[in-house]
């Protein structure tokens, strides 16, 4: 057991997991985490990795960036993917969860665990070292300039979305059908058809919908995968159709055809009693989501468990601040992780306390940092987070174009992909110190 009591602030997705990993190699942890006493314009509850924007974490299949990062964290012993693993709930090819359990799971995990001691604090001032800041994008106000002032520096924003969920006994079922795209992982979704006129007349009340004004800043500045649908359909009335409520792959039982376009709703719970409208992010006001989503004869009686909401997103300059091991330049036992440090996501901001925890344990028993090859997802994820042109940094979700280019040149994407996939694979066990792996001994690449 070392003597060294490493702080951890902020107790989300990366700051659970950074706990998590240095408790289990013996390294004594105070995880800071200001909610419920403190609480946030996104959250809801007190717990511990609690979900904020969707219940999925992306694809389970390690052919999509998502995929593959969580096949590479759970083969390196992250501690959240199994906890959420196990509170999945039927969404075809994505990891969908039921968001509460899962925090309450986590939570409990965390309360158990003898080698952590949870604070309920709104930390303010600048830590001590050893500290993994991990406070994510909606830390405190005091915290945040704490930081801005010892970084010298100015925190980077973004404005971010939250579709609305319903209750699914309020939906007419007789007005939707259940069905997943292409017939993929069963009937997982709810799908609620549109024709061409009441798909034109939810475009028209979108754009002449209330919205909440934004304090302090105005949405200069907004994530491109998470854009509120009021704004995606003013830029084009045929935008919403060929986005997120795209027909493809989704034909109407009733009537064998595709229809004109088709809002989903995904599962949100285990118990199957609440359904999130799947990319209907909106910054629309509580009153005008229930006038416009009404007026689907599926939603005339809908009732809201959550209504959609826009919140702002801080986060550093990481090429700007960070080290490849997710360190501070100016103070090197001090890490960040989650969206402080740039990642957009979950898995993202899973994978960042993961290593800032490896790479923070290594500089206390003065061992060689652990980062991983860039031809691996996960290494990838680090290097865009921590190197490049600092001027025009951006929020960063896993991608394969982050992904180093083959030896060879495939055209097939396809065929490309499996092949990246199979060399991060290969590679991160090999880093891992994983021996006799061979391509075919790779987990669900068939």
């Amino acid at each position: 057991m070392t003597s060294h009591e490493i702080h951890i602030i902020g107790g989300g997705l990366a700051g659970s997991e950074a706990a998590l990993t240095l408790s289990r190699m013996g390294h004594p942890v105070r995880l800071s985490e200001m909610r419920p006493s403190v609480p946030t314009p996104a959250h809801r509850t007190g717990h511990l990795a609690e979900l904020v924007c969707s219940n999925s974490l992306g694809s389970k299949s390690p052919l999509k960036a998502k995929g593959l990062l969580l096949a590479e964290l759970k083969i390196a012993g992250a501690a959240l993917p199994g906890i959420f693993e196990r509170y999945s709930v039927p969404a075809g090819q994505a990891l969908a969860v039921d968001a509460a359990l899962a925090a309450e799971e986590v939570t409990r995990t965390i309360e158990a665990d003898p080698n952590i001691t949870l604070q309920r604090e709104e930390v303010t001032r600048w830590p001590d070292a050893p500290a993994i800041i991990a406070a994510g994008p909606l830390a405190s106000k005091p915290l945040m300039e704490a930081i801005a002032t010892e970084l010298g520096t100015t925190f980077l924003h973004f404005f971010d979305a939250i579709s609305p969920s319903v209750f699914l006994d309020s939906v007419d079922l007789s007005q939707a059908f259940f069905a997943s795209r292409y017939g993929v992982g069963g009937d997982d979704y709810l799908n609620i058809p549109l024709t061409e006129e009441r798909y034109n007349t939810l475009v028209d009340d979108l754009l002449q919908a209330e919205r909440v004004p934004i304090k302090e800043y105005e949405p200069d500045r907004l994530f491109e995968p998470c854009l509120p649908v009021e704004v995606i359909a003013a830029r084009g009335h045929m935008s919403l159709a060929f986005g997120p409520l795209k027909p493809r792959g989704l034909d109407d039982p009733a009537t064998g055809r595709r229809q004109f376009a088709v809002l989903q709703l995904r599962r949100e719970t285990i118990a199957g009693d609440v359904y999130n409208l799947v990319g209907f992010q909106t910054r629309l006001t509580q009153d005008a989501q229930r006038r416009v989503l009404r007026k689907l004869p599926a939603l005339n009686e809908a009732k809201f468990a959550r209504y959609g909401m826009m919140h702002l997103n801080a986060y550093l300059d990481g090429p700007a601040v960070l080290n490849p091991d997710l360190s501070l330049k100016k103070y090197p036992q001090i890490f960040i992780a989650g969206q402080l440090a740039g990642g957009e996501g979950y898995l993202e901001a899973m994978a960042t306390g993961f290593f800032a925890a490896l790479n923070l344990a290594a500089k206390i028993q003065g061992r060689q940092l652990m980062i991983p090859p860039t031809t691996t997802m996960s290494g990838a994820l680090l290097n865009a987070l921590t190197s490049g042109t600092a001027k025009d940094f951006n929020p960063t979700q896993v991608q394969f174009g982050l992904l180093p280019a083959l030896e060879a040149v495939v055209r097939n994407r396809k065929k490309r992909d499996i092949l990246r996939a199979e060399r991060a694979m290969k590679d991160m066990k090999s880093w891992l110190g994983y021996n006799g792996m061979k391509p075919q001994d790779i987990e669900g690449l068939e």
